[in-house]
């Protein structure tokens, strides 16, 4: 079972999105910070990281950064409300794999989830 980290500040899209992926059979979890899934990923081994960019305290930039410098072997997949093309572009450079604008259409993540995992078989 592929597991998915879900970074966001707002709890209750977490726990949203956490249920709808568990439902298609992906095991999931979520934090609320970007020092939380630093942490999280020390410790718990997951496929795919879905990253909030705009977060109080680090933003999902600063997450990505780090995640460069760790050498990490699962994907991330930005997901956020201030979607515009420097933004994806500098998330595409600084290592994520694609870029999904909120609100999202869950078919549409879903694609995308699948898409992005089938690379990293």
């Amino acid at each position: 079972m592929e597991a998915i980290l879900i970074v966001d500040d707002d709890l209750n899209l977490c726990k949203v999105l956490a249920e709808e992926l568990t439902e298609m059979g992906y095991k999931t979890s979520y934090v609320t910070s970007a020092d939380a899934a630093l942490e999280f990923i020390q410790h718990e081994p997951i496929n795919l990281m879905l990253l909030d960019l705009k977060m109080p305290e680090k933003d999902g930039f600063e997450v990505l950064r780090e995640l460069k410098v760790r050498t990490v072997t699962f994907s991330v997949i930005v997901l956020t409300a201030y979607a515009d093309v420097v933004s994806a572009m500098e998330a595409a450079r600084m290592g994520a794999t694609d870029f999904i604008s909120k609100p999202y259409d869950f078919d549409e993540l879903l694609i995308t989830i699948r898409k992005v995992l089938q690379k990293d078989v």
